[in-house]
């Protein structure tokens, strides 16, 4: 009797599905719960202690829409940003060979651990009133743009990097083989098995940058209706002692970024099917 077997590439496709532990299951709920949904949950409760209206009015007051707008833009124009010059920087350190490569792979890291408030002091020395290089950009909405992109660089940079160290160079050898051009190779052939790690990394950025509050503060003076973002909003309310209204503006992010999020994740998904 013969048995059908199916081909090996099949095979290697399957996917062997392990029953989870229960105990480590448990652990790993607990803590997501305890650091996670639980606090979450809290904002979005202390944010309805006054009721819909309040919480709509908070959101929707000049001072505070205009700083969610000035927020979400940004971060939306950063993340569009990071993603084309992260995946030209993933690019260069992995393909390219030059004097001093491993100070550059190293540098890029350098905004995980400088403390965002000295970032954002660094960037007002660099690019303030009394600037070395001459450029006074302090203030204004390229400010914060440039604080930014600053500190979510390093997101793209580090998804798309290991996946093109790890991409099958024979698949581009084949494609030049069958007479197809650089640009034609890189669009066909190595951009869809980059679309999982873009989008990680994308979704990585918009999300600092979103909820950045320390490189910002110093360098946008925090002016109303012009460079004050949402976090700084929020910090003002709690200032004020109007925590419903900084709970209400805090949700109205939150929903936002997993709207983003869940959005990117659909393209994520979506290009690895289409991988």
């Amino acid at each position: 009797m013969a048995v059908a077997t199916a081909p090996p590439g099949e095979r290697a496709r399957t996917r062997v599905r392990v029953p989870a532990s229960g105990v480590g299951l448990g652990i790993a709920t607990l803590y997501l719960s305890t650091i996670v949904f639980i606090p979450l949950g809290a904002i979005i409760l202390k944010s309805q202690d006054a009721g819909w209206s309040t919480f709509w009015s908070a959101v929707t007051a000049p001072q505070a829409w205009a700083a969610l707008q000035l927020t979400i833009g940004i971060s939306l124009v950063v993340t569009l940003v990071n993603i084309v010059m992260g995946t030209l920087i993933a690019w260069v350190l992995v393909r390219d060979e030059f004097p001093g490569k491993r100070v550059v792979d190293t540098l890029i890291d350098l905004p995980f651990a400088l403390p965002t408030i000295v970032a954002g002091l660094v960037l007002l020395a660099l690019y303030g009133a009394k600037s070395p290089v001459g450029i006074d950009i302090a203030y204004t909405r390229l400010a914060v743009a440039v604080a930014l992109a600053f500190v979510t660089l390093p997101f793209v940079v580090r998804t798309v990097q290991p996946v093109l160290l790890e991409l099958d160079r024979e698949m581009e050898e084949a494609a030049a083989s069958l007479g197809a051009s650089r640009l034609t190779t890189f669009r066909r052939v190595i951009l869809p098995n980059l679309y999982p790690a873009i989008a990680a990394g994308a979704a990585l950025s918009f999300a600092r940058a979103i909820s950045e509050f320390g490189s910002t503060v110093l360098i946008s003076g925090n002016l109303p209706f012009k460079t004050q973002v949402a976090s700084v909003q929020i910090f003002g309310q709690i200032e004020s002692d109007n925590i419903v209204a900084a709970a209400a503006i805090s949700t109205a992010l939150l929903v936002v970024s997993l709207v983003v999020l869940v959005g990117i994740d659909v393209l994520q998904r979506w290009g690895v099917r289409r991988g």
